[in-house]
């Protein structure tokens, strides 16, 4: 058995044990206080998307969502964790729906096969990239406003028929971000005292406890067999459950999950899951595609390639490229290079591909970190006067919005902020690739200290070709969506 504990060690910050936060945190309730105001925000950014003024940044749906939302996750995931899924206002229709499914639907369905893995995810992610570009969503209110609104029908339909929280673990594209970036957090809901797990017999921690009705992890994640924050909401559940009050959310070294490929309840071993590895993959190249696609050197390059001035047929070359073609000779490569320079002629190329691919999740979260912090430092205070403005239309307030307000920071700090998120993600990919290394081909002697640099060599160099292309991207001229600004020169 592999407790958390006994793999990051037990003298660690645990946020659950503070007077204030821990107490809250411990309330029943606390989730549902977190959710409650999203829940009015978002029906806000319906409301507003829906029937308030089109143009996008002056509208609380795009402003909000596509300029705040995205960035705040991020900076949540690398301060603290998955907070944006413990604070999901999505899960509270979810809950009707697994009220009704109790009481109408002899407790649901258990889940298809067809949604038993992270595929149904996958597609929806590479959808909704290409979506986001095709039909500009950034700029359409409705259309924002409207995908809001699939998200709470999606969530209450699925898991009123489903059982196990198979909307967050298997189709939620949000929530698989949020569990990549969630591999680099600084917490865990991990367990105190492992021996404490080792004594119990009732497994509390996935069940629902009949005395006092506290519900376990639908995700199944067991707490004495759960490594790392992959698959996992911050849902507290266990927390509540646990009668021996043995879970904390408790600080650990970022990216160390990655070191290691033990078996993880509810998911299994990273380096058997094609799925996981596919999400992987999506989620790391869509991270250098997503922000290509809006820098001044791709519309040049789309008006001198002959054949493609329409926008679909652009989009489906850049995707196909970005998503296949790079991403299948990139690793295949690096796996290649790596088993012949690490002797490991009896591990086949893909093999050696899932083995590290997972080292690449820091990288990309500070691709995405870098990406989304540039929108959000650029453009954060324009939700004062979206606020002023939205106010206005309903007739509450009369004060006329200033629509000057702009930048968080001066722009001369842009470039050096994003530059920090990206060395910080190449650094702990780096280390990833090297632990990856030493656990598989082991280290003592010179030889096999060579055989660990030269398994880790191809990887280094992919992470340093990445890193280099996400500075090239971030100093291009981007565009300013969702402000009255257009573009952007470092």
């Amino acid at each position: 058995m592999i407790a958390a504990g006994q793999v990051y060690g037990r003298r660690r910050l645990d946020l659950l044990a503070r007077p204030v936060i821990g107490r809250f945190l411990h309330w029943r309730h606390a989730r549902t206080a977190l959710q409650v105001p999203l829940l009015v925000v978002a029906g806000l950014v319906v409301f507003d998307g829906l029937f308030g003024p089109q143009l996008a940044p002056k509208n609380l749906a795009t402003v909000g969502v596509w300029l705040h939302y995205r960035g705040l996750v991020v900076l949540a995931l690398l301060a603290a964790g998955n907070l944006f899924c413990m604070a999901c206002p999505f899960m509270l229709p979810r809950r009707f729906g697994r009220w009704l499914r109790e009481r109408w639907l002899a407790g649901g369905r258990p889940t298809p096969a067809l949604l038993r893995s992270k595929w149904p995810a996958v597609v929806l992610l590479v959808v909704f990239f290409y979506s986001y570009e095709y039909f500009a969503l950034w700029a359409s209110p409705w259309l924002t406003a409207w995908i809001a609104v699939g998200y709470f029908v999606a969530a209450f339909v699925v898991d009123t028929l489903f059982r196990g929280a198979t909307f967050c673990k298997r189709i939620c594209p949000l929530g698989q971000f949020n569990f990549l970036g969630s591999l680099v957090s600084p917490l865990e809901i991990a367990v105190r005292r492992p021996e404490t797990c080792a004594a119990c017999r009732t497994r509390d921690c996935i069940q629902t406890r009949a005395a006092t009705r506290a519900r376990g992890c639908e995700l199944a994640l067991f707490q004495p067999r759960k490594v790392g924050n992959m698959d996992c909401t911050f849902c507290l559940d266990c927390v509540h459950a646990c009668p021996h009050d043995n879970i904390g959310l408790i600080g650990r070294l970022p990216t160390a999950e990655l070191w290691s490929d033990p078996y993880r309840s509810g998911i299994g071993r990273f380096s058997q899951r094609r799925d996981l590895a596919a999400l992987v993959v999506v989620l790391t190249f869509g991270a250098f595609v997503n922000a290509l696609a809006m820098i001044r050197p791709i519309y040049e390059l789309q008006g001198w390639l002959p054949g493609f001035a329409a926008r679909a047929p652009w989009l489906g070359l850049v995707f196909l490229i970005g998503l296949g073609v790079l991403p299948v000779t990139l690793l295949s490569a690096a796996g290649f290079v790596s088993r012949g320079l690490g002797g490991e002629t009896g591990v086949t190329v893909w093999a050696s591909v899932r083995r590290y691919l997972l080292a690449l999740a820091p990288l990309a979260f500070g691709m995405w970190l870098a990406h989304y912090a540039f929108h959000f430092l650029t453009g954060a205070l324009t939700i004062t006067p979206v606020v002023q403005s939205f106010l206005a239309d309903l007739g509450v307030s009369g004060v006329q919005p200033y629509w000057g307000w702009g930048p968080l920071v001066p722009a001369d700090w842009l470039f050096p902020i994003e530059a920090f998120f990206l060395y910080l993600g190449a650094f702990g990919s780096a280390v990833a690739v090297f632990q990856i290394a030493r656990r598989h081909i082991g280290e003592g002697n010179l030889e096999a200290r060579r055989r660990v640099l030269g398994a880790a060599l191809p990887w280094l160099a992919l992470c340093l070709l990445l890193l280099a292309a996400g500075l090239w991207i971030m100093t291009q001229p981007m565009e300013m969506r969702g402000t009255f600004v257009l573009s952007s020169v470092h």
